[in-house]
């Protein structure tokens, strides 16, 4: 198995962030043929999504998670900025993990398909991404 983390700048808001090119990267540097790639986030207060990016969609999601998850002082977790339990609540909805098939070298995505970092805690601008391909 082929390992490796990545650093990733979020900005310290929420974001939902195309990791895309990364992964497209990461399975170039290690010569992937076929396999899955397996992305990990290891964080307690982000997850990743396959969603299309760039019409609206990726607002869309973050206006949702904040209807479901709204930042105010409801939660129970009480550290960091105000609503930062909502954070903690994330990863039960959005998973910290994926796995993508790839053949040929390339994620078989779909044409609107991209590989995104879901970010709601603006206490944390930087974030590590653990890719692993599972060569087949």
């Amino acid at each position: 198995m082929h390992s490796e983390e990545i650093q990733v700048r979020t900005g310290g808001h929420e974001t939902v962030r195309d990791i895309t090119d990364e992964c497209e990267r990461f399975l170039a540097s290690a010569g992937a043929t076929d396999g899955l790639l397996h992305v990990f986030v290891p964080h307690a207060t982000a997850g990743l999504a396959i969603i299309e990016t760039g019409a609206g969609s990726d607002d869309d999601l973050l206006r949702q998670l904040q209807q479901i998850l709204p930042p105010d002082d409801r939660w129970g977790h009480r550290h960091g900025s105000p609503g930062h339990g909502r954070d903690h609540v994330l990863p039960a909805l959005i998973a910290p993990s994926m796995s993508v098939p790839v053949l040929s070298g390339r994620m078989a995505l779909g044409t609107w398909q991209s590989v995104c970092l879901v970010d709601t805690n603006g206490d944390n601008p930087s974030r590590k991404i653990r890719l692993s391909l599972l060569a087949g």
